[in-house]
């Protein structure tokens, strides 16, 4: 840990910062509002979440870049970032249905 350099240092920071902002946001999230009962909510929530969970290994790395842990981490990442694309494309159809229920609505 003492060999890191002032870049690594910076980003293993920057992303406990990042980590620590996607937590604070699904603990405001699920404390005030009920996230679960709708495709949306699910979808912030796990947005926040898995981008959270990226930043983490990114500082987990960082520090402890040897061993069985960077193995079982490098395999978590690519679930986590599997799990990005499929909330991406569930954000990409939610914002198509709600276009067009929007040009339903307004008659446009």
């Amino acid at each position: 840990m003492d060999g890191l350099s002032i870049d690594q240092w910076v980003n293993a920071t920057a992303s406990m910062l990042a980590f620590a902002a996607c937590a604070g946001f699904a603990a405001v999230y699920h404390w005030r509002a009920t996230w679960w009962r709708t495709e949306v909510g699910r979808n912030l929530m796990g947005f926040a979440v898995t981008v959270g969970l990226l930043c983490l290994y990114t500082v987990l790395v960082t520090l402890w870049p040897d061993g069985c842990f960077v193995v079982i981490a490098r395999w978590m990442r690519t679930v986590l970032l599997l799990a990005v694309a499929a909330l991406m494309v569930q954000r990409t159809r939610l914002f198509i249905r709600a276009q067009q229920d929007h040009r339903h609505r307004t008659g446009v």
